[in-house]
C-alpha cells in the first residue's frame, strides 16, 4: 500500500481525474463502468457530470468520494493523490462534503443541530457562530429551531447544503440534489446554490441528468455516454458547438434535417434555404466535397414564425410553456422541425403557418463518419 504523495501545488489543478477506470469483477470477468475518464477543476470552479441513467456519472462521484476503488488512473485533490490503482484514501480523510439526493437530514435534530453535526469538535461559541453564519448564507437564518419535516423541500435542500459546507470541505459533491423538487423550482434553486458556492469559493462537482440544472450551476460540463466523457466544455459550446452527434442530440431541442454541400457558393442547401458553409468558425471544413450529403442540426430557436414568409409548415404538435409554445412543424417534404413561438401566437393543430430560418450557429454532420462541421 503506497502513501499519499503531494504534487507541486502550482502545477496541479485543485481536482484532477487522470484516465480513471472503475469496474467490478464478476467471477473471472471484469465489468468496467468508467473507461479512461479525465477532467480537472481549478479551485472554486463548479463542474458537472451530465448524462442519462446508467452512463457512469454517479460511479465517478463515488470514486471521488472514496467509495469506489480505481482499477487504473489517479485522482488528486489539493495537490495530493487520494486514489490510484493501488491505494484508496478513506472517505473520512478526504475533506469532501456530500449533498445527497434525499438530503439525508436527521429528523430528530433541529435545523441548527443538523447544520452543526460535523462541528462537534469546535468550542460551543465558535460552533454556534458557524451555524448562524451558514444559516444566513443559505437564507434560513430564522429557521434554526425548526425540524426538517417542518420545512419545504427547497428549504431542506438548503439545510443539507449548509451542513455539507459547515466543516469547510476541500471539495463538495452534489448527487442529483434537485431531483426531488418540483421542475419549476429546480433551475431557480440551482442558480441559488451556484451563488452560495461562489460566495464561499468552494470547488464542487454536480451529477445530474437535467441539462437545465447543469447550465444553471456549472462552469464546465462533461456530457457522459457509456462510461466516458464525450465532451467537457462550457454550456455555450455544448449547445452551439457539440463535439459529436450524441451531444448535439442530447443537449437542447433540435432535429436533424438533410442538406447538400454546394462548393460553388460555399453554402449548405436545405429545404428551408441556404446556410453559409463556413463563416468565422475554426472547426469548419471549407473543402467538404461538392454534393456531399450532410445532416444539419436545427434548434428550436433557429426557426422563426413569420406570417409574411412564403415558406409554410403545418402544426402537428404543440406544447404550451407559458411565455411560448413549442411547436412541432411539418414541411411539405414531411421533414419535422421544432420552433419556439411567443404564446400569443396560438395556432391550431393542422394549421399552416409561415416560418423562416434565422440560424447564427449551424452544425452539420456527414452521414459517413459523423465528423462535425460548423458554420455560423
Amino acid at each position: 500500500m503506497s502513501a499519499i504523495h503531494a504534487l507541486p501545488s502550482h502545477l496541479a489543478p485543485h481536482l484532477s481525474l487522470e484516465s480513471i477506470r472503475v469496474g467490478y469483477r464478476l467471477g473471472q470477468q471484469m465489468h468496467e463502468i468508467v473507461h479512461s475518464l479525465s477532467f480537472a477543476l481549478q479551485r472554486g470552479q463548479i463542474g458537472c457530470l451530465l448524462g442519462q441513467s446508467g452512463c457512469g456519472k454517479t460511479t465517478v462521484l463515488r470514486a471521488i468520494a472514496g467509495f469506489e476503488p480505481l482499477t487504473e488512473g489517479s485522482i488528486t485533490l489539493g495537490g495530493k493523490e487520494i486514489s490510484n490503482a493501488h491505494f484508496t484514501a478513506t472517505p473520512e480523510t478526504r475533506q469532501i462534503g456530500v449533498v445527497f439526493q434525499d438530503y439525508a437530514l436527521f429528523p430528530h435534530l433541529s435545523v441548527a443541530d443538523n447544520v452543526g453535526f460535523g462541528l462537534r469538535k469546535l468550542a460551543a461559541p465558535e460552533r454556534q457562530a458557524r451555524i448562524a453564519a451558514l444559516l444566513t448564507l443559505v437564507g434560513l437564518a430564522s429557521q434554526g429551531k425548526k425540524f426538517p419535516h417542518e420545512l419545504s423541500g427547497g428549504q431542506q435542500q438548503r439545510v443539507a447544503l449548509a451542513r455539507a459546507l459547515a466543516p469547510q470541505p476541500d471539495l463538495l459533491l452534489l448527487d442529483e440534489p434537485f431531483s426531488n423538487l418540483d421542475v419549476d423550482l429546480r433551475e431557480r434553486l440551482a442558480s441559488e446554490v451556484r451563488d452560495i458556492l461562489k460566495e464561499v469559493g468552494t470547488t464542487a462537482v454536480l451529477v445530474t441528468h437535467d441539462q437545465h440544472e447543469a447550465f444553471a450551476i456549472a462552469d464546465q460540463i462533461g456530457v457522459m455516454q457509456d462510461g466516458v466523457i464525450v465532451q467537457w466544455d462550457s454550456a455555450y459550446n455544448l449547445y452551439h458547438r457539440p463535439a459529436n452527434r450524441f451531444v448535439a442530440d442530447f443537449i437542447g431541442l433540435g432535429v436533424f434535417t438533410p442538406g447538400i454541400i454546394d462548393q460553388q457558393t460555399q453554402n449548405v442547401n436545405i429545404e428551408l434555404g441556404s446556410l453559409p458553409l463556413c463563416h468565422g468558425m475554426e472547426t469548419c471544413d471549407p473543402n467538404a466535397p461538392d454534393g456531399q450529403q450532410v445532416d444539419v442540426l436545427l434548434r428550436a430557436d433557429d426557426v422563426v414564425h413569420d406570417d409574411t414568409s412564403p415558406l409554410q409548415a403545418e402544426v402537428v404538435r404543440k406544447a404550451f410553456r407559458g411565455a411560448d409554445f413549442l411547436y412541432t412543424l411539418k414541411l411539405p417534404s414531411g421533414q419535422l422541425l421544432l420552433a419556439l413561438v411567443p404564446s400569443h401566437h396560438d395556432h391550431a393543430l393542422g394549421e399552416r403557418i409561415g416560418i423562416r430560418l434565422e440560424a447564427d450557429h449551424v452544425v452539420t454532420f456527414t452521414k459517413e463518419n459523423e465528423a462535425p462541421g460548423m458554420s455560423g
